[in-house]
């Protein structure tokens, strides 16, 4: 076979073999070119939320096909961005009242970026600082990267990055600390907004924090007049329970990140929402205080529409009953390792499960992270660790069979790893 062309993401082609074609979706599962049927346990990267090609998005994105392609979204609007952006108001937390639209949740994050700077200009206010979360992680772009983890991801990349003011990850028991920070931090009279994942922070090694932490954030915000930031690009659309994660906390942010679920992950959207009064801050008769951004796809037609078919299913089907049978699923199989000492810092965040498992060598560019990821595909499971940080985000079409499958292949795959047998079959006297 000749070699393919293509360039794949987060991929080390003189490591990883030639990659096997996907030739059909569906539900859970994702069928490669062998006739493997592999259970999607990480809804390809976080987007998937219903399920592979669910039949009310696909029935919209047929139908839409037949009146539009690519729109000028600067000259005109259409039926289906307005229909969507008085969904997303209307389902988002209360006070944000503006949808602005791009492709990705890297954009999503650069639009809010720019919204937070643009509003402090534009009302003459010397703000020019962002805050961040230490193993934070909101994108690829430039604005994105400086505002991430600074490490292995960016560090080709460094001469390009702009300064950010980090605060510590609130470790449990410590939580204060990032408080105080935060509150430091505000007292310059210089930051402009928190950027935050909220409650779990993601590609960062799937950290989770405390509903209160978030919280004491956006009060500290208020009193100091800064702006937040949610980026719920990967939090939203139920990962963590509810709608949006920010709901858990009982915040409002000033500005909202979403994309990946917003088109059940059909297709590539993402929407920056903001309250009225940043949008008022770009409403002038001074041409110069117009927010300067745009990507040519802006608004696409027929994502917008597989969009607005992702509102109707949530209002329609059940989706928050199959959020906690996965939530319970994934609690139920987690109980397994409690005590299993191969495994440290089991944790969970509504359809988030996670669990480092303990060798020599952690972090991202831990070698076990691309041999487990191997074995779990031997398994006909597509479970890609952060190192060694093993977890699951599944679909909620996944059933309680499928997640202890799953499961058993965690179990297996750890003790092949640290060449150890499950406690189990230790116990039963076996290797």
């Amino acid at each position: 076979m000749n070699r393919s062309p293509v360039w794949h993401p987060f991929t080390q082609h003189g490591l990883e073999p030639p990659m096997k074609r996907v030739v059909s979706a569906k539900g859970a599962f994702l069928v490669d070119e062998e006739g493997s049927h592999l259970f999607d346990a990480i809804s390809s990267w976080w987007v998937i939320t219903h399920g592979h090609r669910h039949p009310a998005i696909m029935a919209a994105i047929r139908a839409a096909t037949e009146t539009f392609d690519q729109i000028i979204f600067a000259e005109f609007s259409h039926e289906p961005a307005e229909t969507l952006a008085r969904g997303l108001i209307a389902l988002a937390p209360a006070g944000l009242e503006h949808v602005f639209y791009s492709d990705s949740g890297s954009t999503a994050v650069e639009v809010a970026l720019k919204m937070a700077l643009g509003y402090c200009h534009n009302r003459g206010e010397k703000r020019d600082r962002i805050v961040v979360m230490e193993h934070g992680y909101h994108g690829d772009t430039i604005g994105t990267m400086s505002t991430g983890e600074r490490g292995v991801f960016n560090a080709a990349y460094e001469p390009l990055l702009f300064g950010v003011d980090r605060l510590a990850f609130p470790e449990a028991g410590n939580e204060q600390r990032t408080l105080d920070l935060f509150e430091a931090c505000c007292r310059s009279g210089r930051v402009a907004a928190l950027l935050i994942e909220p409650l779990v922070l993601g590609a960062g090694g799937m950290k989770i924090y405390g509903a209160d932490v978030l919280a004491g954030l956006k009060q500290i915000a208020e009193r100091h007049g800064c702006l937040v930031i949610a980026d719920e690009v990967m939090t939203g659309w139920g990962r963590t329970g509810t709608l949006f994660a920010c709901e858990r906390a009982g915040i409002a942010p000033d500005i909202l990140c979403t994309s990946k679920g917003l088109t059940g992950g059909s297709l590539p959207l993402a929407a920056t929402l903001c309250s009225a009064e940043i949008f008022d801050a770009h409403v002038s008769t001074d041409r110069r205080k117009t927010f300067f951004h745009s990507s040519s796809y802006t608004a696409n037609p027929i994502a917008c529409a597989a969009a607005v078919a992702n509102l109707q299913v949530w209002r329609d089907e059940p989706v928050l009953a199959r959020i906690e049978q996965v939530q319970q699923a994934l609690r139920d199989n987690l109980r397994r390792f409690a005590g299993d000492q191969r495994f440290v810092s089991i944790r969970q965040a509504g359809t988030i499960a996670a669990l480092d498992l303990v060798v020599p060598a952690g972090g991202y560019l831990a070698d076990a992270g691309p041999r487990m990821r191997q074995l779990f595909r031997e398994r006909g499971f597509i479970i890609r660790p952060l190192g060694n940080v093993i977890y699951l985000m599944p679909p909620y079409c996944s059933t309680a069979q499928d997640l202890a499958r799953a499961f058993d292949a965690i179990d297996e795959v750890a003790g092949i790893v640290t060449e150890t047998a499950p406690p189990k079959a230790r116990a039963a006297g076996t290797v």
